[in-house]
């Protein structure tokens, strides 16, 4: 069977699939899996043409994965084909791990199990499956490897996970200001007592990088709609569940009642693989499944916001820079009240209050560091000559209030 195929992108072109062992990987159900899982969640209800999926941005980062390594070589760095072959399958892994809607259910479905915790533990898996194949990428992914460059490559505020998702995402939203020069970035890599740097010629490509992620964060990952929207599939997934361990009859795939039943924490994936398994067959067709079956539910708050959520009538919103005023919200539940059919214990399911933060840059934290041409290494914050470095480190923190404005619960 020819196992090197090439995969026509739209964000890239023709992608090469470089080994057979790569092939193998994208073959398996885990990886297929992420064909079926959106990359941006609940984005759709804001941005139509934001359906591309995890599948699609592994795909795209391993490419820049091969394009950065191959700029590195060019530049007098020894690398091996192991090394090589093994950065690329662990970038094309590192989101292996996500569940339905990536992050807008991390916190719901699982008890404090990171999608990175799940991604290695299915990684292992593999390793297993494949005979040992693996054991050099997942050192590079857990940072065991000694050649720390290429654990920076894989996860660090310049990674090549970070350059696909703001370009792909840019791409599929229409949001043409998430657009970064990622092929001028990769050129201006380097090593130096092996850690990741960046040329100086290089430092607007950085500026624009930066500027770029923050402007997605704030028009496309936390926009106002898309928490409405996430914050009322989180509340019909806790009710769901609410009812569920309260002995109700409520319809669940298999995969995903296993999580609506019980708290499953790393141990439990740790000591019973039956739930690494349960969670590799989950995927955002199993929640919408279960929403459009919950919409006809006898409980009201199931269906009713289940079916609210299917038809886009969302929950109101209101954004503040302060934490929400405590008269504002006396004056939502008390116009919630006022419907005769919501009771006081149906609260916490029609209003929810939350924050959001966001920084472009952490200064200190796995620095994005540029080569002088005097050969000095410098934090970017202290390289760059624009004073919106400095401004993009600082955390932006919003807080909000959403709820359901017009709600009849029948």
């Amino acid at each position: 069977m020819n196992k090197r195929k090439i995969v026509n992108d739209p964000v890239y072109g023709f992608i090469n699939i470089p080994t057979e062992l790569i092939f193998d990987l994208i073959e398996h159900p885990y990886y297929q899996r992420l064909r079926r899982i959106k990359q941006l969640g609940m984005a759709e209800y804001v941005y139509p043409g934001a359906l591309h999926t995890r599948f699609h941005h592994a795909l795209g980062a391993m490419y820049l994965m091969n394009e950065a390594l191959s700029t590195l070589k060019s530049k007098g760095h020894e690398i091996s084909d192991a090394e090589c072959e093994s950065a690329q399958i662990a970038i094309l892994l590192h989101d292996v791990g996500h569940g339905p809607f990536s992050h807008v259910l991390e916190s719901v479905i699982l008890n404090h199990v990171s999608h990175e915790h799940i991604s290695f533990l299915l990684m292992e898996e593999l390793n297993k499956q494949l005979g040992g194949a693996l054991t050099l990428a997942i050192k590079m992914f857990t940072g065991k490897y000694e050649r720390k460059f290429f654990t920076q490559l894989i996860s660090s505020q310049l990674d090549v996970d970070r350059m696909d998702y703001l370009n792909r995402d840019s791409f599929f939203t229409g949001v043409r200001e998430g657009f970064i020069g990622a092929d001028r970035i990769l050129k201006m890599l380097d090593i130096v007592d092996n850690q990741l740097v960046v040329e100086q010629k290089g430092i607007y490509s950085i500026e624009n990088f930066l500027t770029a992620r923050r402007l997605m964060y704030w028009q496309v990952y936390l926009h106002k709609t898309s928490i409405c929207a996430e914050t009322m599939l989180i509340q019909i997934i806790t009710r769901a569940r609410e009812l569920i361990r309260a002995g109700e009859n409520v319809f669940a795939t298999p995969a995903f009642m296993v999580f609506l039943q019980k708290d499953v924490s790393l141990q439990d994936f740790i000591s019973d693989k039956s739930y690494l398994e349960a969670f590799a067959e989950m995927d955002d067709y199993d929640i919408w499944a279960c929403v459009k079956i919950w919409a006809k539910h006898p409980d009201k708050l199931l269906s009713n916001i289940s079916k609210m959520l299917l038809d886009r009538n969302l929950y109101k919103i209101h954004i503040s820079d302060s934490p929400i005023e405590p008269s504002f919200l006396e004056k939502i539940q008390i116009d919630l009240l006022s419907h005769a059919s919501v009771q006081v214990s149906d609260l916490p399911y029609l209003m929810i209050e939350g924050s959001t933060s966001n920084a472009a840059y952490v200064s200190g934290k796995q620095n994005i560091n540029i080569l002088t041409k005097d050969k000095r290494v410098l934090d970017i914050a202290e390289a760059s000559d624009l004073p919106t470095i400095k401004a993009l480190s600082n955390i932006v923190k919003k807080y909000y209030i959403c709820w359901a404005k017009n709600v009849y619960l029948r």
